[in-house]
């Protein structure tokens, strides 16, 4: 009996979503799989149930994947695929794997020989990349920053010191905390750094926009509990 493969699936970036943000192959494979791995149940297969497909929930096997996950639990949650089923990893938002916990049930089908197969979709890394106006071809994503203020500022001095290099450097936020971070970048950077923030990209709220940090400081920019990238760099 030939195993099955892993495929990678991508979600929605904003709750505004619907089906028609999703590409046909997507849809397709989501018919045929009945195994999943899941950062949240309650959301993956809220996603499912929207797209509409005649997908009966009840038949689907949900296993989770989060920060709490290890490599020593994922041999006997492959016992689908080795038995000649598919399995997918599901997002909450955008692509598998990145600021996501999917990274170890993909690190783990490399080193035993099974097949991945990553499916189109949209990340909110990649849209806030290209809508920011700096450099696409030089950049580094860094993930959270620290919670801690003395720590997060340090943090933010090095990554506007490193946007100096031509290096675009992208960053994120617990979406509660984003009113904070911005306080805490409009108190650290100097008045003449770009700073581009990308809010509830391809919702009904987003707001996308690049300037100095003396204009975001005369900027009413409100994104309470909004998932949002920021990013600083430099214009051509």
């Amino acid at each position: 009996m030939s195993q099955g493969k892993l495929f990678l699936i991508p979600t929605y970036l904003s709750s505004d979503n619907d089906a028609s943000f999703m590409s046909p192959m997507v849809t397709e494979v989501l018919k045929n799989t009945q195994h999943y791995f899941v950062e949240n149940v309650r959301t993956a297969r809220r996603f499912i149930s929207s797209l509409k497909a005649g997908i009966t929930i009840e038949d689907l096997e949900f296993q989770v994947l989060d920060k709490k996950s290890n490599w020593d639990q994922m041999y006997p949650l492959f016992d689908p695929i080795r038995n000649g089923k598919d399995m997918a990893v599901i997002s909450e938002a955008g692509v598998p794997c990145l600021a996501d916990p999917g990274n170890l049930a993909v690190s783990f089908a490399h080193q035993t020989h099974i097949r991945v197969v990553p499916m189109p979709g949209t990340s909110s890394i990649q849209m806030a990349l290209i809508a920011s106006g700096f450099n696409g071809q030089r950049f580094t994503f860094h993930g959270y920053l620290p919670i801690d203020k003395a720590p997060r500022q340090q943090k933010i001095r090095e990554l506007e010191k490193l946007s100096q290099s031509g290096y675009t450097q992208l960053f994120m936020e617990t979406p509660y905390r984003n009113q904070q971070l911005i306080k805490d970048i409009l108190k650290t950077c100097r008045p003449d750094t770009l700073l581009s923030i990308a809010a509830d990209i391809s919702g009904s709220a987003e707001k996308i926009l690049t300037q100095p940090i003396s204009k975001w400081q005369k900027t009413d920019i409100q994104i309470h509990k909004i998932p949002a990238i920021f990013s600083f760099g430099e214009f051509p």
